[in-house]
């Protein structure tokens, strides 16, 4: 399998993490009303520094079954979010997805363009016949992204994870490859 990435969008590059982007990670990966509601953080400065610290090591393998990749804006040339597509089930061709973008890009479409690329590729060159996501039921931002990208809600499992030391309820949204294919993204 080829390398499918970097993939630039209209306003986004999405490319590979550096030791260079700790300062921009730790930026949105320190601040607590981003990791609200998060499975994560917020992070100290050594937490995120051995999260990029794995991610280089991971990014040094090639195949890989996960992917993350951070999201540059490219007017800016700085790193404002990560988003990262896993295949979870090889023989069914599923994977799934998740995001993280910093807060002070909210509110601008980032995250729908990245995630969009992603799922293009997903679709169209790794030929996954599945692709889904989870949130935060709370978290309208997240599942309005997933609504724009015309992914369905599946499912709203109830308290079904503990997360900083409570119980949290998550939706799961998912889009196949012949509704994907068919809305001609």
């Amino acid at each position: 399998m080829n390398r499918w990435f970097p993939l630039e969008t209209v306003r986004l590059l999405l490319r590979e993490m550096r030791a260079e982007d700790e300062t921009d990670v730790h930026e949105y990966a320190s601040d607590p009303e981003v990791a609200r509601l998060m499975i994560w953080g917020p992070n100290t400065q050594e937490a995120t520094r051995e999260f990029l610290t794995r991610a280089l090591v991971a990014q040094a393998q090639w195949p890989r079954p996960n992917v993350g990749l951070a999201i540059e804006l490219k007017r800016e040339r700085r790193l404002i979010g990560s988003i990262e597509l896993r295949i979870s089930d090889e023989a069914n061709r599923t994977g799934d997805f998740g995001y993280v973008l910093n807060r002070k890009y909210w509110g601008h479409g980032y995250m729908t363009e990245s995630a969009r690329a992603v799922l293009n590729v997903a679709f169209n060159e790794l030929k996954l016949h599945r692709v889904w996501g989870t949130c935060h039921a709370q978290n309208r931002a997240s599942y309005r992204v997933m609504e724009k990208l015309g992914m369905r809600r599946e499912g709203l499992f109830l308290k079904n994870a503990m997360e900083k030391g409570e119980w949290r309820d998550t939706y799961l949204y998912a889009v196949l490859a012949e509704e994907w294919l068919d809305a001609s993204h």
